[in-house]
C-alpha cells in the first residue's frame, strides 16, 4: 500500500531526485513537488499518480498509450505510442500527468512498478526522511502511524477511488469541491434585508 501524508512533507525534494534516478525513468523524475503559498505559511506536497481504479487519463487517451495493469497500477507508454496531445493532462482530476515539451510526450508516476511488484518501496518512499511518502501494509501503517487512510474522493458528483491512499485527520471520503449548492436568482448572498437591498 502506497500512502501520502502531506502534513509530513518538509519540501526537501529527495523524492523528486530519487524518482529521476530510478532505472526505468531514463533520468527524468515522474513526480513533482507542489508548493502552496498560504501568505503566512508555505505547504509543500509531493504529487504522485493516485492510480485511479477507473483512470480518466486512460479513457481520454486517443492513442491508447495509458493502460491499467492487473495490479491496478496505471502505466503510460513512451514514444512512439504517446502522441503528446495532453488529453490526459486535462482529464486527470488530480492534475498529475505533465507534458514534457523536450520529449514531446506526457510523463507520470508509475509507482516504480518494477520495484513495487516485487514488494520493494517506490524510490520516492524509500528516501523520504519524514515518511510523507510511505509504502507498506495496512497493518504496519495502523501499528506505527496515526490518521485515517482515505482513497475515495468526490469531484462534484463524480466519485474517484484510488490505489494510493492519503492520510486525513477526519474519516470519510474527501469532497474536494465542497457541498454542492443550488443558487437561485432570489437568493440574498449578502444577508441583506429586502429594504436594505433596495437602498
Amino acid at each position: 500500500m502506497f500512502v501520502i501524508d502531506q502534513s509530513r512533507c518538509i519540501g526537501c525534494e529527495a523524492c523528486v531526485q530519487a524518482c529521476g534516478e530510478c532505472g526505468t525513468h531514463r533520468g527524468t523524475s515522474l513526480i513533482h513537488l507542489d508548493v502552496i503559498d498560504r501568505a503566512a505559511t508555505t505547504q509543500t506536497a509531493p504529487m504522485v499518480c493516485m492510480h485511479c481504479e477507473d483512470p480518466t487519463c486512460a479513457e481520454v487517451c486517443p492513442a491508447d498509450a495509458i493502460k491499467q495493469n492487473e495490479d491496478g497500477v496505471v502505466q503510460s507508454s513512451l514514444k512512439p505510442r504517446c502522441i503528446g496531445c495532453s488529453n490526459c493532462v486535462y482529464g486527470c482530476p488530480f492534475g498529475v500527468p505533465k507534458y514534457m515539451s523536450a520529449l514531446d510526450q506526457m510523463m507520470k508516476c508509475d509507482m516504480c512498478y518494477d520495484r513495487t511488484s516485487v514488494g520493494l518501496a517506490p524510490m520516492c518512499a524509500s528516501v523520504c526522511p519524514s515518511q510523507a511518502l510511505w509504502f507498506g501494509t495496512r497493518e504496519r501503517f495502523e501499528a506505527t502511524r496515526t490518521g485515517t487512510l482515505v482513497n475515495d474522493w468526490w469531484f462534484g458528483n463524480q466519485q474517484v477511488t484510488t490505489k494510493v491512499h492519503t492520510v486525513a485527520a477526519e474519516p470519510g471520503a474527501v469532497d474536494v469541491t465542497g457541498t454542492p449548492t443550488t443558487a437561485h436568482w432570489l437568493d440574498d448572498p449578502f444577508g441583506l434585508e429586502p429594504s436594505e437591498a433596495r437602498s
